[in-house]
């Protein structure tokens, strides 16, 4: 089973131009060669862990000032779990995430980015940090009768994706023509197309586009029933996790032994980031491993 939530759909996508090779990896917070043994050592004298957010609500954004949402509340308890105080945010676009990590801006990713082979190919992943199938947004009343990406395309209508998203994958798959895919930059972007009648569905992860419409209530749209796509008769549930360089795997894994406390116990989960949406269906079973998934 193939699992992924918003993905590059080409390595050169992926790396923006951006060529990683082992004298380019680097200590967090210094231009010298990084030392996995010493990193985390590192993060815990500087007191803070460098994260890029890309201000995609609930994974990650700013909340009144404040670094808010599923992945920075998460990655900030197993940071300090860890002896890390801080987290110190860098806001960039979705798609310059992982050019960011790899040129050094920061030192984890921090946002709910789903784990795919593409991906891992290029960076390491922490273990799965929730779940999440796809789900269509459209006006109130669904004036086209759609519930999933297959009965878009049959029946003609226009979809929504984010750039650089899986979605736009999983409707090509679904049969939806390359004209009739419109790419938009921000959530709030597919909300107001889909209200000026630009589009006929927002295909997103379920989670978002349930804290869209939360955050926009009085706008006459309506989310459908989650669902899970198929790509090349594989299910596309939909799992994110932290984002590190190459190289940082001893950080990883320490990350990953505090991550698997949370994940393990649903009514932490829940504690810590219910209030973005997430509930115990969100909560990723032990079984479904960044391995496999890395492997497709």
């Amino acid at each position: 089973m193939t699992l992924g939530r918003r993905g590059f759909l080409t390595g050169a996508a992926l790396l923006g131009g951006l060529a990683l090779t082992s004298c380019t990896r680097t200590e967090a917070g210094t231009g010298a060669p990084e030392g996995d043994a010493k990193l985390l050592s590192t993060l815990r004298e500087q007191g803070f862990v460098r994260v890029g957010f890309a201000g995609e609500a609930p994974y990650g954004f700013q909340d009144g000032g404040e670094l808010a949402g599923e992945a920075p509340t998460l990655h900030r308890e197993i940071f300090r779990a860890l002896g890390v105080r801080e987290l110190r945010p860098t806001l960039t676009e979705f798609g310059a995430l992982i050019p960011g990590l790899l040129a050094g801006r920061f030192d984890v990713v921090s946002a709910g980015m789903a784990i795919t082979p593409e991906r891992c190919a290029k960076v390491i992943f922490s273990e799965p940090e929730f779940v999440s199938p796809t789900a269509l947004m459209v006006r109130k009343g669904n004036p086209k009768g759609v519930s999933d990406l297959e009965s878009c395309a049959a029946k003609g209508a226009t979809v929504g994706v984010l750039t650089a998203a899986v979605e736009a994958s999983y409707a090509k798959a679904a049969g939806v023509p390359d004209g009739s895919v419109k790419t938009l930059a921000k959530q709030q972007d597919g909300l107001d197309a889909l209200l000026a009648g630009r589009i006929d569905a927002f295909a997103l992860t379920a989670i978002s586009l349930r804290w869209l419409a939360r955050t926009n209530g009085d706008a006459p749209v309506e989310v459908g029933e989650a669902f899970v796509p198929v790509v090349g008769g594989a299910r596309q549930l939909g799992a994110g996790g932290a984002v590190f360089r190459p190289g940082a795997d001893g950080l990883r894994d320490a990350f990953d032994r505090e991550l698997l406390k949370i994940t393990g116990s649903p009514d932490r989960f829940v504690g810590l980031v219910g209030k973005y949406g997430f509930t115990a269906r969100e909560v990723p079973p032990r079984s479904l491993r960044t391995a496999d998934l890395c492997a497709g």
